[in-house]
C-alpha cells in the first residue's frame, strides 16, 4: 500500500497498533504524525473527511493572538508565536506572512497607548522568530496604506505581521506527513464502540462509511482527538462522564474584496459589542470574522445564520463606511465549533481559554480537549509523550515534529518551479495558485499535465484550479468524493458564486474515470 492511499478495513484489522487515534482534524493528524515520526505504530480513523470539522472552518490564521495579551495569557501567546515561526518554516507554501492594520479610534475600549504597548510586547515575545517588527502610524500615514478606513474618530494606528494559512490544506498536509512516516489513515471510518480488555480500552469497533463493512481494531492505547465530538466519544468509555467542553460558534462570510477595498488584513473592535474582529484578504475575496457565541447545536449542523451574517456585515460597514455591504454581496459563508474548555461557565464566550487539557479516562483512554489551530503541534507532542509512557517507554523519545517539513514545504524558495508551468502554457495566475496549494510537489501536477494535456484545463470559469489537481487529490491526498475535492482539497465551494457547481460535473467525471482505471 502506498503511503497516501486510504487504509482499508482489511489493512487496519490485521495490525495491532500501539496507538489508535480517533479524529482526523488538525490535532488528531498532528498526534499521528508526531507518533509515527518516533517509530510508534499508529492508526488514525476519521468519521468523515480529514479536516471536515472545525479544522477547515477557522479564521485561517496562524497567530500569536494579540487579544490574548489583554487577557493576561502570556504563556499562550509565547507558545503561539513560537509555533508561528515553526510553521512558517515547515510549510512555507501553506503558511504565509500577512500584514495587519490595527486602527486606533477615539473612545476605543483598548486605548492607543495600551495597544502600542501590547504590540511592543508581542514583538518581544516573538523574539528571533518575529516576522517583522510593528510600526506605529499617525492618522495620515494609516490612511495612506488603508485609504478607505473610516476617518471619523481615527487617531492613528499600527502595522504588524502575523500569518495566514488554508486550514483544510494544512490539516491535510499534516495527515499526509503522518502517512508518509508510516501511520495507517482511514477517513470515512467511524467508531461505533470502544473495545475493552480486562477493564481497559483496547481498541474500537469501526464502520467503513463507503462500503458499510465493520471491523474490530486492536490498540494498546486509544486517543480521543475529536474536537467538538470529544465528549460524545468519552461517553463510549464512561456514560456518566461530565462535559469537558463549552463549544462556541465562529461564523465567517466571504465578499468580493473590491466591495470593501481593504489592502491589508484589518483587526478592530466591533462598534456593535466591542468584540475583536478581522477583515482578511483572500486573493480577489475578503472574509469577515468571527462571531463567538455559545452553541448547543449538533456539530454536524453548524451554519452561519442570518443574525451572524448581519452582525459581520454591519461591523465591517462601520469600519469601512463606503462598503455598504448587504446580504447580496455575500459569496459564501462558513461556521465551525471551537472545542473550548468549560472551565469558566459564567465567562463570556469570547473570554474562554484557548489552552488545552489532556484527560485520562477511567478505562485508560486519553482525551485531548481545547486548544487552537496554531498550537496543534505542541498539543500533539504532549499527547504522544503521555501515550509513550503508557506504552511502557521510560523516556517518550524526542519529538521530530518541529524539524521535519510538511509535504510541499521541503523548499522555501519556489521561483524555480514557476518556469516549467509557464512553459506548459498555464497562465501565470494558475501557476501561482498551484504553488500556494502544492509547493514543492508541483512537479507532480506538471507531470500529469504533460501525460494528459486536457488536465491543464480550468475546472471553473471563476477559479484557477485545474483538472490535474483531481487525480493528484485522489492518488495522494485521500480524496474519496467530489465534495472532498470541491470543499477541502480546493475551496471552490467558498471561492465561487455558484459554490463550485460549474466544476462539479467535470470533477465527478474525473473521479469516475479514476475508479474505472483502478
Amino acid at each position: 500500500m502506498t503511503p497516501w492511499v486510504r487504509a482499508s478495513l482489511r489493512d487496519l484489522g490485521t495490525v495491532r497498533s500501539d496507538l489508535l487515534v480517533i479524529g482526523g482534524g488538525i490535532t488528531g493528524a498532528g498526534i499521528a504524525r508526531d507518533a509515527a515520526l518516533r517509530g510508534i505504530r499508529v492508526t488514525l480513523v476519521e468519521a468523515r473527511d480529514f479536516g471536515s470539522g472545525t479544522s477547515s472552518r477557522s479564521s485561517r490564521l496562524i497567530h500569536g493572538g494579540l487579544r490574548y495579551l489583554e487577557q493576561g495569557r502570556l504563556r499562550l501567546v509565547l507558545e503561539s508565536l513560537r509555533e508561528r515561526a515553526i510553521l512558517l518554516r515547515l510549510a512555507p507554501h501553506l503558511v504565509r506572512p500577512l500584514p495587519f492594520v490595527l486602527p486606533f479610534f477615539r473612545g476605543d475600549r483598548v486605548p492607543g497607548w495600551k495597544a502600542r504597548f501590547g504590540l511592543t510586547l508581542y514583538d518581544l515575545l516573538a523574539g528571533r522568530g518575529n516576522v517583522r517588527r510593528h510600526r506605529t502610524l499617525g492618522k495620515r500615514g494609516l490612511l495612506e496604506i488603508e485609504p478607505l478606513l473610516r476617518d471619523r474618530g481615527l487617531t492613528g494606528g499600527a502595522l504588524y505581521h502575523d500569518a495566514q494559512c488554508d486550514d483544510a490544506r494544512l490539516t491535510l498536509a499534516v495527515a499526509r506527513a503522518a502517512a508518509g512516516a508510516g501511520a495507517l489513515l482511514a477517513n470515512y471510518t467511524s467508531v461505533l464502540a470502544l473495545r475493552f480488555d480486562a477493564g481497559r480500552v483496547a481498541g474500537a469497533r469501526v464502520r467503513d462509511a463507503l462500503s458499510g463493512e465493520e471491523a474490530d481494531l486492536a490498540a494498546r492505547v486509544v486517543v480521543n482527538a475529536t474536537g467538538p465530538w470529544c465528549d460524545a466519544v468519552r461517553r463510549l468509555e464512561d456514560p456518566s462522564a461530565a462535559p469537558l467542553l463549552r463549544p462556541t460558534k465562529g461564523s465567517h462570510v466571504v465578499v468580493p474584496r473590491a466591495r470593501i477595498g481593504n489592502r491589508h488584513a484589518v483587526i478592530f473592535t466591533s462598534p456593535l459589542d466591542g468584540r475583536v474582529m478581522f477583515i482578511l484578504p483572500w486573493g480577489e475575496l475578503t472574509y469577515l470574522g468571527t462571531t463567538d457565541t455559545d452553541s448547543p447545536s449538533d456539530p454536524e449542523r453548524i451554519v452561519a445564520d442570518a443574525d451572524d451574517v448581519l452582525y459581520l456585515l454591519r461591523s465591517a460597514n462601520a469600519i469601512f463606511p463606503g462598503a455598504h455591504l448587504t446580504e447580496a454581496d455575500v459569496v459564501a459563508s462558513w461556521a465551525g465549533l471551537r472545542p473550548l474548555l468549560a472551565a469558566a461557565p459564567n465567562a463570556p464566550a469570547s473570554q474562554l481559554s484557548r489552552e488545552h487539557r489532556i484527560v485520562a479516562g477511567p478505562a485508560g483512554m486519553l482525551t485531548i480537549a481545547g486548544g487552537k489551530l496554531t498550537t496543534f503541534r505542541p498539543m500533539a507532542q504532549a499527547v504522544v509523550d503521555q501515550a509513550a509512557r503508557l506504552l511502557g517507554h521510560r523516556s517518550p523519545g524526542r519529538s521530530l515534529s518541529r524539524s521535519v517539513a510538511l509535504p510541499g514545504g521541503e523548499a522555501r524558495v519556489f521561483d524555480s518551479f514557476r518556469a516549467p508551468g509557464l512553459e506548459l502554457g498555464l497562465p501565470e495566475a494558475t501557476v501561482d495558485y498551484l504553488l500556494r496549494q502544492h509547493g514543492a510537489e508541483i512537479p507532480a501536477i506538471y507531470a500529469l499535465c504533460r501525460q494528459v494535456p486536457e488536465l491543464k484545463d480550468p475546472l471553473h470559469p471563476e477559479h484557477p484550479a485545474i483538472a490535474a489537481q483531481v487525480p493528484f487529490a485522489i492518488e495522494r491526498e485521500f480524496a474519496c468524493t467530489a465534495q472532498d475535492f470541491l470543499e477541502r482539497r480546493t475551496r471552490l465551494t467558498l471561492e465561487t458564486r455558484d459554490h463550485g457547481q460549474a466544476a462539479r460535473a467535470g470533477v465527478e467525471r474525473l473521479f469516475s474515470a479514476h475508479r474505472r482505471l483502478s
